[in-house]
Order: structure tokens, then C-alpha cells, then sequence
């Protein structure tokens, strides 16, 4: 109650105090820029207020993990001896309903325990050169999982060529019983999911959320080589195609397509990986269990085998507060749900051996149905996004841990990609500036001189508390915001429907996107299955074209900063704060550092080389 209680104020606060701020300032209309003259009262108002509710910064100085060069040679040499034996529990908001790679990411899977991508994170990487926090990996710091070594062909620059380890066999259960792995596996598991041969005719429709719609054709060099043909020439394309992590790129025995047809039953689940699925409990839980013949070894300490551990146990536990309860009381190891400052100080005092990691967060955002009115309209847009005061919502909502710089599609985190906020031209960065007085003439020139309502959609595992602030700021402007939560399950098919209009957010969002590069500017092409809106813009669909026909890195950074640009100039989705996000470890789980995917798309990766110090849990 205490809690609402401030909310209401806090609401109250703003509103009044923007209102106030809004009628001592003079009035500029501009239908194409923004005006830059703001108000400083409103701001001040409300920083006092946010302040006045949170308590300190979060200290994570002497948390982190990163290793440091022992004597002995190794970074990671002083984050101890590894050890065998125990089980790690991790949780999931969403409930497993795919079992099928054909499916894509729908619904939620995790076939990568027990299918091996041909690669994956290099685990000898020190952190301090890349802590693989982001979604994206460069190719730079690929590393091989199934496969050995790989390279552009020397006479065809749309071809890539993988070479792959021997000696690996899938798990010794039907209906593959322990058979050699060949080239032939990774042929058909493509072949089927694109269409392209093996008796597959039709291209799953997730193929081109990647996109694999490019790759031509894969062929058999021998049994331990694979030539893969693009459509194209672009070297980055072809690189995050083939070396990001992706569902769609596990690898499926044919045997398991000849004896049930598909793979959506959990029952059916047979790959080349280190866990073996035992039991899955319909919104409960999920059991793997060690895969005692697998293949792989320790790359840190080559004379080990793993997994290091003999399972991992995934709780399906949809709400966060739960989930941080769970994590309160030691019954999961980790959490890396997009935790802010807010929700990891309690866990601070209470728990005060948790270790505590930042990591680098994606922005957020909020959508709008850009297609129909009000939205069509680019003036209530930039309205809207004049309404917010985004440095003042950093430094005291956020405690002055996030970022209040405007973000586009790509994250400014990935260096040398995207259009970082620092080289937008002035008048772009004042139509993402705080100006309440000219979000208000905007408006009356859009025709909503009286503003307008409109509803919110949001997931339900989102920040309520930062989406009121939004609304009041809003309602300053005379845009009523009624505030809907869904179930992160159901929101994303929800917002795809045709009959969907007012504003959405998601739990991952469209801007400041910390996927690969090429996949982010794919994702706003017609056809896209992320592409919510339907965006279909000519000009954008020009310049992402030209990216992807370029064969030079450096055309393609410069088509990309052009598309980057281009979405922020549109103003296609409302911009908030890039907060910083943070990872909860207990003191016994050892070999995570807030690597993301660690435990979902590289579950096979990082799942089985992470180990548990039993001496440490016995403590606690």
C-alpha cells in the first residue's frame, strides 16, 4: 500500500509540476524540428520526488567477476579449480511449448542442451577484451562447437567453408543410439529448415527472422566438410549468419524426423550435446541431466571432460518477484532478467554474498501503431517523445545508472556499428530533447489540440513503476495513457494482429538492440516476423538492400549508420533510458560472469563448464 502510495503522488507531482512548467513557457509550433528551448522547473520537480523514494547506487565495484593474470600464465586460473558433481538451478519466465527447431524461437526452447550448433563463445576469451554481454558476437570471437575451423573460399567470396571435429557422437538413446556425427546431419538439419533438399521443399517461416533466406545451397565436401553458398556477397552477412547462436541452427538427426515426423513432442529429443532432457513439467519445470558420453572437453583445461556438473534443473517462474524470492532463499544460482538498480538493492542487504555483475542492457522503448492515427502522424511522435525527460529520469529514477541518450537500432555498446546519438545533427537531438511546450504545439498542429487517450500494452514483467512515470509525463501534454498488463507469453502474438492499435512494450524491445548488426536493420523489412508494425518504407527498404549487397565492412557500416539514422528521423518507436541491468550469482556458482545466452542459446557452451563449488554451497 505504502508502495502505491508513493506512485500516486509521485504522479501527481509530475503532472502538476509539468503543468505549471508548460503554462509559464512561451509556445513554438514546428511541424518537421522540434523547438530546443525547454523547461527546467518540471525537471527539477520531479528529480526531487524520484530521489526522494529510492536509496543508494548499487556497489558492484568488488563483485564483478573478472579474472585477472595469475603467475602461473592463465587469466582464468584465479577463478579456481574447477570440480565435478551438483546441479544448477536457473529459472525462466516463459514456458517451454517448442520443441522443434523448425519453429524458431516461438514460444520458448531449449534444445540447445542437447542440440550443438556448428558454434559457439570462446571460452579462453578474456572478459576484459569481450564479456560476450551483448547478444551479438562478432565473428571475431567466434569459437567452434561442432565445428573444427572454417574460412571464405579463396575463388568464391559467397561461399563459406566449415571443416568439422571427428570423434563426435550423438547421445546413446533412440532413435539414434550413438551413431557417428557426419556432415550429412548438418546438410539435413538445414535442408529442412530451409527448404532446400533432403525431401524439404518449404522454408520454415522463422527461417528469415536470422535471416538464413540467403544461403543457396550446402553441400558435402566429405564426411567432414560443408560448403555453404549465399545468395550474396556481403561477408558480414554471411558471418552472422553462420556464427551467431540460433535455434535454428541446432542440429537434428534425420532419425528423429523419419520416426515421429517432428520433434514438437518433449519425449523425442536426441542430439549430439551435453544434457539429456529427462522430464518437462508443463509450466513448472524442466530436467536435464549430464550426458555421461558427450563428446566435448574443457578448452581452459583441455584434460577435462564435461559437464562439469551432473544436471541442470530450469523453473518456469513467470513472475520476477518470485523469481528474486527464489534466488533470496539459494533455490536458483543465477538471475539475469534484466534487473535494474531498483530491484537488486534489497538483495544487496540481505544477501550480501550474492554476487552482484552490471551488464550492458538493451534500451527501452516503447511502440507505437505507426500506422494508423494518432500515430501516422510523425508530429505526435515526436510529441510524444518531447514529453519525457529522459536525463532526469536517469539520474534519479535510475540513480544515474542508465543512460539517457536517444537510441536507434543499434546498441551504441557495439562499437563501430550503428549511429550513436554523439553524431546526430542538433536539430535531431532536439526533437529527443525535454520540451514539453512545443510537444503541446506539435500536437494541436497534428489536430489534437485537446490531446488524445490511448492505451498502453505492456508485458506484465515489466517496469510498472517506470511505464507511471511515463504516463505522467505523457498526460502533461494531454495524452491519457491507460496502462494494460499481458502475459509475456501471449503479448508479442497479440501486438502481430492487424486489430492491435495504441502503444505496446514488449520485454525486449526494437531500439538499442544488442543483436547483430544486419539482423537488427532485417528486422524492420517487410515480411520480418519481429516487424510488429508492418513497417514497409521504400526509402528504409533501399538502404537495407544496399547493405546487404555491399561486399566491404566499411560500406556496410556506412549503409548501416544510414538506416540507423533513418529510424530516428521517423521516430518509429518512443525512446526511454538505457539502464544499466544487472546479474545475480550466488557465491557457489562458478564460471559465469553475466555472459548473456549463458544459460539459454549457449546452454551447451556455459552450462556444461560452469561448475559448483560444494564447499562454498555447504557454507551457506
Amino acid at each position: 500500500m505504502k508502495r502505491g502510495i508513493i506512485l500516486l503522488s509521485l504522479a501527481f507531482l509530475l503532472v502538476t509540476s509539468l503543468a505549471l512548467s508548460s503554462c509559464g513557457s512561451s509556445t513554438t509550433t514546428s511541424t518537421t524540428n522540434a523547438n530546443t528551448t525547454t523547461s527546467t522547473s518540471a525537471s527539477t520537480t520531479v528529480a526531487t520526488t524520484l530521489t526522494s523514494q529510492v536509496s543508494t547506487t548499487v556497489t558492484t565495484a568488488s563483485t564483478t567477476i573478472i579474472a585477472t593474470a595469475t603467475s602461473t600464465g592463465n587469466w582464468w586460473n584465479s577463478l579456481g579449480t574447477p570440480q565435478y558433481g551438483g546441479v544448477i538451478t536457473v529459472s525462466t519466465n516463459s514456458d517451454f511449448q517448442n520443441f522443434d527447431p523448425y519453429n524458431g524461437t516461438t514460444n520458448n526452447s531449449m534444445n540447445f542442451a542437447w542440440q550443438d550448433q556448428m558454434f559457439t563463445d570462446d571460452w579462453t576469451l578474456n572478459p576484459q577484451t569481450y564479456n560476450f554481454q551483448l547478444s551479438y558476437r562478432p565473428p571475431d570471437y567466434a569459437a567452434g562447437d561442432l565445428a573444427q575451423s572454417w574460412e571464405f573460399s579463396a575463388t568464391d567470396i559467397n561461399t563459406f567453408v566449415v571443416t568439422l571435429k571427428k570423434g563426435i557422437n550423438f547421445q546413446d538413446i533412440a532413435p539414434v543410439y550413438g551413431r557417428a556425427f557426419t556432415s550429412a546431419d548438418v546438410i539435413y538439419s538445414y535442408d529442412r529448415i530451409l527448404g532446400l533438399g533432403d525431401g524439404f521443399t518449404t522454408a520454415s517461416p522463422y527461417a528469415s527472422t536470422f535471416p538464413f533466406s540467403g544461403l543457396k545451397s550446402i553441400t558435402a565436401v566429405d564426411n567432414y566438410t560443408v560448403s555453404f553458398t549465399w545468395a550474396g556477397t556481403n561477408p558480414e552477412s554471411i558471418a552472422e549468419n553462420m556464427e551467431q547462436a540460433s535455434i535454428l541452427g541446432c542440429i537434428v538427426p534425420s532419425e528423429e524426423i523419419t520416426a515421429y515426423g517432428n520433434t514438437i513432442d518433449w519425449h523425442h529429443q536426441a542430439g549430439t550435446g551435453p544434457f539429456i532432457l529427462t522430464d518437462f513439467v508443463d509450466g513448472s519445470a524442466m530436467t536435464l541431466v549430464a550426458n555421461t558420453n558427450y563428446w566435448g572437453k574443457d578448452e581452459r583445461y583441455p584434460q577435462n571432460r564435461v559437464p562439469y556438473v551432473d544436471g541442470i534443473n530450469i523453473l518456469i517462474i513467470p513472475n520476477s518477484a518470485t523469481t528474486l524470492a527464489a534466488m533470496r532463499t539459494g533455490k536458483i544460482d543465477f538471475d539475469n532478467l534484466g534487473l535494474t538498480v531498483q530491484s537488486v538493492q534489497g538483495m544487496q542487504k540481505t544477501n550480501p554474498d550474492i554476487k552482484i555483475i552490471p551488464t550492458e542492457a538493451a534500451a527501452i522503448d516503447i511502440l507505437p501503431k505507426d500506422s494508423i492515427a494518432p500515430f501516422n502522424n510523425i508530429n505526435v511522435r515526436i510529441a510524444m517523445q518531447e514529453a519525457l525527460d529522459l536525463p532526469t529520469i536517469a539520474t534519479s529514477y535510475y540513480q544515474g545508472n542508465a543512460n539517457p541518450d536517444p537510441q536507434t537500432l543499434t546498441s551504441y555498446y557495439i562499437t563501430g556499428w550503428g549511429f550513436p546519438y554523439s553524431q546526430w545533427p542538433a536539430s535531431l537531438q532536439a526533437e529527443y530533447a525535454y520540451n514539453p511546450t512545443n510537444a503541446k504545439a506539435l500536437l494541436a498542429a497534428a489536430g489534437f489540440s485537446n490531446g488524445f487517450s490511448t492505451t498502453l500494452y505492456f508485458d506484465s514483467n515489466n517496469d510498472v513503476d517506470l511505464l507511471n512515470i511515463v504516463q505522467s509525463y505523457e498526460a502533461a501534454i494531454g495524452i491519457n495513457i491507460t496502462l494494460q498488463a499481458m502475459p509475456s507469453a501471449t503479448i508479442s502474438a497479440f501486438i502481430a494482429t492487424p486489430q492491435w492499435t495504441g502503444l505496446a512494450q514488449r520485454s525486449n524491445g526494437l531500439i538499442g538492440r544488442t543483436l547483430a548488426p544486419l539482423r537488427v536493420l532485417a528486422e524492420f523489412t517487410p515480411g520480418n516476423s519481429v516487424n510488429f508494425e508492418g513497417w514497409n518504407d521504400p526509402a528504409y527498404t533501399t538502404i537495407y538492400n544496399n547493405a546487404m549487397t555491399a561486399t566491404s565492412i566499411d560500406s556496410i557500416k556506412q549503409y548501416d549508420q544510414q538506416a540507423n539514422q533513418y529510424v530516428a528521423q521517423q521516430h518509429i518507436l518512443i525512446c526511454l533510458d538505457t539502464p544499466t541491468s544487472y546479474a545475480l550469482v550466488q557465491p557457489w556458482l562458478m564460471g559465469y560472469n553475466g555472459q548473456n545466452y549463458a544459460f539459454s542459446n549457449l546452454i551447451q557452451t556455459y552450462g556444461a563448464r560452469c561448475w559448483i563449488n560444494q564447499s562454498v554451497k555447504s557454507a551457506h
